[in-house]
């Protein structure tokens, strides 16, 4: 039999290629479920992202979005499925992602021929898919995947509004199909089998094109607890997750997304991993659910100003209250400023690449010590100096993870954050040790300056540990030294 001696080589390498093992996706520690585990290493998912828009939005370069990421050591984005979008006027933000321009809206169902689309455009048909749309979704996913950034796909959002209603292929409006004859808030219930048909296609569509990406886990709809979403759709989208998935060698997590601020889970469907809360200052959502023995996160926060301050305080003291994924809503990310560096920006929240920096230091003080093995504390140490808050994940005896901070109101006003910037303490924490070597050092959250850590052998007992002058915050790492 004669070969051409070139087509051997390429038969090799795609037999290679097929033999290699699959990247396992991003998991439950199996050590300690409020973590992960990727790539082989324990993982908290920490970023400050766009509003959602990166794939239906063509105009968003998701690129350099990523990148960006990359270059500030973040390791997590959220992208919505474009199941749903919104309007340049919805929420008053500058340049939206989630708001493209018409005829610059990317979605899975491709156009039919006929025209009367909300904005521009035809209208959908509901039983095609748009190849363009999945092209663009995969490169999406393989540069995250290359940039080491976890993607959250978000598959649904209720319609906050009839505005956004007129704009959703589902509406009957925009589609050719007749599906989705209904009021905004009957989209995510089970009342229309032919819309929930709809809805679980592209379930399973997603799942199947998406089965190959570490870098990914499923959350079933953003905000389930406005416009009428309700328990057993949700469920429903979950379950149909699980069937998708059943052949697939292995599993992508799933979340779902609570509440804004807290709330107790007492109904969670055996197969949600990541239980996602909103706006969750103070982190009380952390401790009530903390015996559930899932990941707790935090997967979108903003609407308190424009400061870093505020969602840097926030992203420490929600990990440090035992955490595992922390998401701010950074409106520095436009279409225009991919990279993160729109800073006249509109909105109800913030983002800047200073934050996004501050964000990277807690990052890295959570890596510098084995979060697995540590679990939060308020036991063993305390704060004695008045006006001063404390967090703590420590594994007694051996490490100790502390972010102090003086607490600020959710949404302080222009002069109380001034003042807060001026002040300076001293902060006096006593920690209950066992009696051994340890090691302190603290950390400065806005430089990421580390003051060179001091030895001391103790006793057992209680230990007084003085904090360095600070403004706002300051962290404290305490190890076993040798």
């Amino acid at each position: 039999m004669m070969f051409s001696p070139i087509l051997p080589l390429a038969l090799l390498a795609a037999s290679l290629l097929a033999a290699e093992p699959a990247p396992l996706p991003i998991a439950l520690h199996p050590d300690n479920p409020h973590y992960f585990l990727w790539r082989g290493k324990p993982t908290i998912l920490i970023t400050s992202g766009e509003h959602y828009g990166a794939v239906l939005n063509l105009d968003f370069d998701y690129a350099a979005y990523l990148r960006a990421l990359q270059a500030d050591g973040l390791n997590h984005t959220r992208t919505f499925s474009g199941a749903y979008r919104e309007i340049p006027s919805s929420f008053g933000i500058t340049d939206n992602p989630l708001a493209p321009k018409p005829n610059r809206y990317a979605c899975p169902w491709a156009r039919s021929e006929t025209p009367g689309y909300f904005e521009a455009g035809n209208r959908f048909d509901l039983t095609k898919w748009d190849p363009a749309y999945f092209t663009r979704l995969h490169d999406f996913m393989s540069q995250a995947r290359r940039c080491g950034v976890v993607v959250e796909f978000n598959l649904f959002c209720p319609m906050y509004n009839d505005e956004l209603w007129r704009a959703c292929p589902l509406n009957a409006a925009n589609n050719v199909n007749g599906v989705g004859a209904c009021g905004r808030e009957e989209v995510y219930t089970l009342k229309h089998p032919e819309l929930l048909d709809v809805q679980i296609a592209l379930t399973r569509k997603i799942v199947q094109e998406l089965r190959a990406y570490d870098n990914l886990y499923y959350e079933v709809c953003n905000e389930p607890y406005f416009g009428g979403v309700t328990l057993d759709w949700q469920h429903t989208i979950v379950d149909t997750i699980v069937t998708a998935e059943r052949e697939f060698p292995h599993k992508h997590l799933i979340s779902m997304n609570i509440a804004n601020g807290s709330r107790k889970v007492d109904d969670r469907h055996p197969a949600v991993s990541i239980l996602n809360f909103h706006y969750c200052t103070p982190p009380d959502a952390v401790g009530v659910n903390y015996g559930l023995q899932r990941v707790i996160g935090e997967n979108e926060t903003g609407f308190r100003g424009r400061a870093d301050v505020l969602y840097r305080t926030e992203g420490w003291e929600f990990l440090l209250a035992g955490g595992g994924l922390y998401n701010n809503l950074d409106y520095s990310f436009t279409d225009k400023h991919p990279d993160g560096t729109c800073l006249d920006y509109r909105s109800p929240g913030g983002g800047s690449p200073s934050l996004r920096k501050q964000l990277q230091i807690l990052k890295r003080f959570l890596e510098s010590v084995d979060f697995i093995r540590m679990s939060p504390d308020r036991e063993s140490i305390r704060c004695t100096t008045a006006g001063v808050g404390m967090r703590a994940l420590t594994q007694r005896g051996k490490a100790y993870a502390v972010y102090v901070h003086v607490p600020l109101p959710k949404k302080p006003r222009d002069e109380e954050l001034r003042r807060h910037a001026a002040k300076t303490v001293t902060a006096e924490l006593v920690l209950d040790l066992p009696a051994g070597r340890y090691r302190a050092e603290w950390w400065n959250t806005k430089t990421g300056e580390v003051t060179p850590s001091a030895a001391f052998t103790h006793s057992g007992g209680e230990k007084i540990l003085n904090s360095p002058p600070f403004s706002e915050d300051v962290a404290l790492r305490l190890v076993a030294a040798p």
